[in-house]
Formats: structure tokens, sequence, C-alpha cells
């Protein structure tokens, strides 16, 4: 009779099949907890390409066998860059509007949000800490912060790009402010909007994987764990995933941007 099976089995290793029962029952028990909650791998089925031997950089069985932890990091992630993209662009809008209002407010403006984006992330999340916890909350806003950097002037660059005659052209037809900004200005400044947005999110889904210090990093937690635990299936998995999302994001908005400016395909047509 073997002796008893090891009590500590790594995450990475699946039983291996032995001819006794008692054994195979116990494989089969400890399977489920070694996938983390995956579908159960046969008994006699062991990973090809990652082990307590075999650690591979590309494992399809690290994807199969760790599919809900994956699908998990990657949801917070893409959640939290959506909520960190769209509270930047509603601080960036009334700021931007301020500073095209007052001239003098441009330079203090901008110096401002951009001065946010030289402090290192890795400084502003434990010092945003103490008033939001070890929460999403701290990530969210830390990165809305670095994202005005970029969307205040994108905005700013925008509204300043529609041509004067435009404006006074709507005006002659009895637009006021507010309807001269949602309805002309704004849909004019698409474009530039949308180029800032571009660089705004793509660099958000980057930073967001900074924010495993507070344990909110979406894929950024199974890149620090891989790296910690020399797992490198699960760190070329979440790196690969981080740009696919990235990739992803970018062209989305760039279907928007065709979608919202159906006379710049009509101008390029034309060309």
């Amino acid at each position: 009779m073997e002796g008893p099976v090891d009590g500590s089995p790594t995450r990475a290793a699946a039983p291996e099949p032995v001819a006794s029962m008692r054994v195979t029952l116990l494989a089969a028990t400890l399977a489920p907890r070694a996938t983390s909650g995956s579908s159960l791998v046969d008994a006699g089925a062991e990973p090809r390409c990652y082990s307590r031997l075999v650690n591979e950089w590309f494992c399809w069985d690290y994807v199969r066998d760790y599919r809900p932890e994956i699908i998990d990091a990657t949801t917070q992630h893409l959640l939290i860059t959506l909520a960190s993209v769209l509270a930047g662009l509603a601080i960036a809008f009334p700021l931007a509007l301020l500073a095209r209002r007052y001239p003098r407010l441009e330079s203090s403006i901008l110096g401002v949000s951009t001065g946010l984006y030289t402090v290192p992330s890795i400084a502003l999340f434990p010092l945003l800490v103490p008033f939001t916890g070890l929460s999403a909350t701290t990530v969210v806003i830390g990165l809305a912060l670095y994202a005005l950097t970029i969307l205040v002037r994108a905005l700013l660059e925008g509204l300043r790009a529609v041509p004067e005659d435009v404006r006074e052209a709507a005006r002659g037809l009895g637009y006021g402010a507010g309807r001269l900004l949602l309805r002309v200005e704004l849909p004019l400044a698409v474009p530039v909007l949308v180029a800032g947005l571009r660089v705004a999110t793509v660099s958000t889904v980057a930073l967001t994987t900074v924010g495993s210090l507070v344990s909110y990093g979406g894929l950024g937690n199974l890149i620090r764990d891989g790296v910690q635990g020399n797992f490198r299936a699960e760190l070329m998995t979440a790196a690969v995933l981080c740009v696919a999302l990235a990739v992803l994001l970018d062209v989305l908005l760039v279907l928007a941007q065709r979608a919202a400016t159906p006379w710049a395909r009509g101008q390029g047509a034309t060309a």
C-alpha cells in the first residue's frame, strides 16, 4: 500500500492516476480545489503545460482550468477602466468649459491637470487609502485624475477647432449658448475628443493593473500573483488579455466616432 498523498498540492498540479481506489477517490476530491472552482478535471488528466515540473509561458490548460478566475479579473479590469474614464470625462468637461470661458485660468487648469500625471501611481493609491479604504473607489479616483491630463486638453482643443463662422451662423438661427454647445460645437469637436479619449482609455487599461497594490487591479492581480509565484502561464495570460482589452476598447471608440460623425465619411469619399 502506498503512503498518503501529499496534503498540500500545488495549484498547478492535477492528481496522478493510481491503482488504489482510496487514493483515486481522494484525488477526485482534491481536483476541484486545484482548479479554483473550474469544471472537474478527469482523475487521470494532468495539465501538459503547467505542473510541479512544467512551467510554460503559453498554456491553454491554465485558461481552461482557471476560467472563472480569469473572467472575474477581466470583468473587474473592464469595469474599473470604464468607470475611471467616464469619471475623468465628467470632471474634464466643466474644467474645459471654464478654461475656455476664462482664458486667464487656462494655464492654471492645464498645469494642475498635467501635474497630476507626474505623481507616481504607486504613491497616489496609498495616499488615497486613508480616505477611500482598500476598495475599487481608490483605483477609480486615481485613474480618473490621471485621465484629466489628456481629456481636459482634448476637450479644449476640440471646442476651439469649431470654425467661428459656424458659431455665427448658429447664433443667427437663434441658438443660445447651451444649444450651440450641445447641437453644434460638441458634435464638431467629436474627432478631436475621441482622439484624446482613445489615448486616455488605452493608458487607463495599462494603469489599472497598478491597482493590484490595493487588491483591485483586475488582470493586474493575476500579473502580480504570476510574478510572485513564478507562474508563467498566469502572467502571460493576464498580460495578453490586457493588450487585447486595450485594442478592443480602441476599436470600439473608432467605430463610435464613425457612427457619430457621418459627415466625416462623406468628406473622405469626396476627397
